[in-house]
């Protein structure tokens, strides 16, 4: 019940303090930075993903997971064959320093055969923040990247079935 309590204080204390304003980032290349999955892997991306199409489905607060979870729902539904990455993207100096509990609290919540598709965020989350923006931040933001990291489609208005078919539409091109 305490590392619950925690998880909730740092989710309120940490999120999204500074505010950006929401960026089409559509036609540019996704940042370098780096993460570590849940299972204990430093990874840089988009380095990591080059050389086919992956989806980053990039969550800013806890809630962001509701939305999250429905776009994975959606995909699995429509059967899309694409490697998406759920990267939980935390900004600032307090929740580093908690990196550890909040990431413990994720593997608890995670089945173990998912892991490797989570990949927390944390030295870079003010620059991813900065620039996909941050407002709404309930609202997952979806990036669909190309093989060469290049952003193919953008989205970041809250789950829809239109959104979800102009997603697989994009990614029918990139085949």
């Amino acid at each position: 019940m305490k590392a619950l309590f925690n998880l909730f204080l740092i989710a309120v204390l940490s999120g999204c303090a500074t505010q950006y304003p929401n960026q089409n980032v559509e036609g540019t290349v996704f940042p370098n930075v780096s993460g570590t999955s849940l299972e204990k892997q430093n990874i840089n991306l988009p380095e990591a993903m080059l050389g086919k199409p992956a989806l980053f489905l990039i969550g800013y607060k806890q809630d962001s997971q509701f939305d999250i979870d429905r776009w994975l729902i959606g995909l699995d539904m429509k059967e899309v064959d694409v490697v998406a990455y759920e990267l939980p993207t935390i900004a600032g100096m307090f929740p580093r320093m908690f990196s550890t509990q909040i990431d413990e609290g994720m593997r608890r919540g995670i089945p173990k055969e998912l892991w490797g598709g989570v990949i927390t965020i944390y030295q870079d989350g003010e620059r991813i923040q900065a620039f996909t923006g941050n407002e709404k931040p309930n609202n997952a933001r979806v990036v669909l990247l190309d093989d060469k990291g290049k952003i193919v489609y953008f989205y970041d208005r809250g789950f829809s079935v239109t959104a979800l078919n102009n997603l697989i539409g994009r990614l029918s091109t990139l085949k």
